[in-house]
């Protein structure tokens, strides 16, 4: 089960523009993500090389912030704002849940809850 601090500390990273560390030091081996209802991202390095990705397909990160969080023994809750620019310049605000399970100081699985209209725009 995570402490309150423990979470704290993966979002700072995270808010800190330390994705990629933060995957590396927050989740499982066997960790799986999963976006809204697309088939989970399964292992640890597939985690890395899919945020990895991402982030290069970026111009640019304006905001990566936690707007709440809520902790209730391993289960993890936390609402995500994200707004980021693609190299053709559309800029794109992301309202996200992220649900996550953990297993002592590890999330082992977290799924990604927001609007798909916002990638189709």
């Amino acid at each position: 089960m995570p402490s309150r601090e423990r979470v704290q500390t993966l979002i700072s990273y995270v808010e800190q523009r330390r994705e990629v560390e933060a995957i590396r030091e927050f989740y499982a081996a066997d960790a799986q993500t999963q976006e809204n209802n697309a088939p989970p991202t399964v292992g640890l390095a597939a985690l890395v090389e899919k945020e990895e990705r991402f982030l290069a397909s970026l111009a640019a990160m304006h905001v990566a912030e936690a707007a709440s969080f809520v902790v209730e023994g391993d289960q993890v809750a936390i609402n995500w704002i994200f707004e980021f620019s693609y190299p053709n310049g559309q800029r794109m605000r992301m309202d996200e849940i992220a649900y996550q399970l953990w297993e002592g100081d590890k999330i082992v699985r977290e799924r990604y809850y927001y609007d798909t209209a916002l990638l189709r725009a």
